[in-house]
């Protein structure tokens, strides 16, 4: 049976989710459900419920740093800031990524650029 063009598309997005959020991070600080609508909007993330693990994940590994803001008149919100460290490995996935695209398109018989 041949697999769906939505499995497939969740199987990439899902790969790829970190990273996506590193680069929406690159501009600015986000708080959570800013970060889903910005990835819904796009196509890249169906729902926020995996994206908070996912967070939480990049916090401990050092991606991410965080940071809490209480808006007047509002709940506290967390605010998650690209690092160092997270900027790095968004350098290093960009290059693997812009590799792997290629080889790929080869495969394909597409031209890539």
């Amino acid at each position: 049976m041949p697999e769906s063009s939505e499995k497939i598309a969740t199987n990439l997005r899902k790969g790829v989710l970190e990273y996506c959020v590193l680069a929406l991070l690159q501009d600015r600080e986000m708080y959570g459900l800013e970060i889903a609508n910005e990835l819904m909007d796009r196509e890249l993330s169906a729902s926020e419920g995996s994206l908070y693990p996912l967070l939480a994940r990049m916090k401990t590994s050092g991606s991410v740093d965080t940071r809490w803001e209480q808006a007047a008149g509002s709940r506290s919100r967390k605010y998650y800031a690209i690092t160092a460290e997270g900027q790095q490995q968004l350098a290093t996935f960009e290059a693997v990524w812009n590799q792997i695209s290629a080889q790929v398109y080869g495969l394909l018989g597409g031209h890539h650029g």
